[in-house]
This record gives C-alpha cells, sequence and structure tokens, in this order.
C-alpha cells in the first residue's frame, strides 16, 4: 500500500527498518544483503534521509551506522503510518487492550527487525489470561490485518527479557499497561 504513495522501493524498505522499531541499526553492506538491492540505490536513499534528518549516523570502524532520529519532528508521524500498514495498530486495539492480566507485549521476528513480512510475532507477558477469548480476539485480528498472530505467553515472574532476544533483534515493546 505505501508503495501507492511512495515510488521507491528501497526508501518503503528503509522507512520500514528504521521507522517501525526505533532500536534498529544497519549498515549500507548490511542493508544490501537484507534488501537484496544494489548499494548504489541504498546509499542514495540513505544519504537524502540523513540530509532530511530523519536518520543519524556514527562511524564504528569503517562502517557508517544508520538509526533513525526518534527526535525529528515526523518521527511519530511516521511510526504511526507504519504501525497501521503493518497491522500493529489492529492488534493493539482489538487485542492487546481487551485481555484481562496483560503487562507487556513485546513484536519479535522479522517485523521488529524492519522487515515485511505476513506474520505478526508477539510475545505477551501477565498471568490469569484469558485464553479462549485471546484466540478468539487473535482470530479477529488476523481478518483485519490479513497477517497470521502467532504468539508465547509468560507469566510475569517466568519472564526474562534476554530470553527473547535473538543476535541481531531488537524486541520491541508495543504494549505497556
Amino acid at each position: 500500500m505505501l508503495e501507492a504513495l511512495i515510488s521507491s522501493k528501497t526508501r518503503v524498505k528503509l522507512l520500514m527498518k528504521f521507522f517501525l522499531n526505533s532500536s534498529n541499526i544497519a549498515y549500507l553492506r548490511n542493508l544490501e544483503e537484507e534488501f537484496g538491492e544494489s548499494t548504489n540505490a541504498i546509499r542514495l536513499e540513505l544519504n537524502k534521509f540523513e540530509k532530511a534528518g530523519f536518520l543519524d549516523s556514527y562511524n564504528e570502524g569503517n562502517k557508517k551506522i544508520f538509526k533513525v532520529n526518534t527526535r525529528h519532528p515526523l518521527f511519530a508521524d511516521i511510526n504511526s503510518i507504519i504501525m497501521k500498514l503493518t497491522g500493529l495498530d489492529h492488534v493493539i486495539d482489538y487485542v492487546l487492550k481487551r485481555i484481562g492480566d496483560l503487562e507487556k507485549v513485546y513484536l519479535v521476528g522479522k517485523l521488529s527487525k524492519g522487515q515485511d513480512s505476513d506474520i505478526i510475532d508477539l510475545v505477551l507477558v501477565g498471568n490469569n489470561l484469558n485464553k479462549p477469548f485471546l484466540i478468539e480476539q487473535i482470530e479477529k485480528a488476523e481478518k483485519k490485518t490479513g497477517k497470521k498472530i502467532r504468539y508465547v505467553h509468560f507469566n510475569t515472574t517466568e519472564f526474562d527479557l534476554n530470553k527473547i532476544r535473538e543476535p541481531g533483534m531488537h524486541p520491541l515493546l508495543i504494549w505497556n499497561k
């Protein structure tokens, strides 16, 4: 859908990469492998984003590392658009806000890395969840978003954020009580 407004596929991928999860960082060669596009196309878009103030960069050895500028006045608006495009806004509205003793919800998997995916992977943290109601709400959200929703549930006493971290992955806290 975003492709209808923004003709550059590389620009759309960069928006997903950086504006969905502000913890994501990347460098040119890393993005080349991830996107499967030429370094020149990616470099041009990164330079445009950096010049406009959407991205910050720093050097780490011989690599120029890029990270989203969360202080940019349009960051919250672009983040909201990306949340809507991925369907996460529906998941939050139709599932998370209606479940009982939920404390936190993290987005993990491909979407948390800023990669487009037909699957929304969630980690639910809370006690005494009404599983039949949760399943019913997830089915409704799947129909609304057109994406499969997978989740794993931890009680608050057994949850450890380090359990859900993978190399290169930044679990994104998308809902907090």
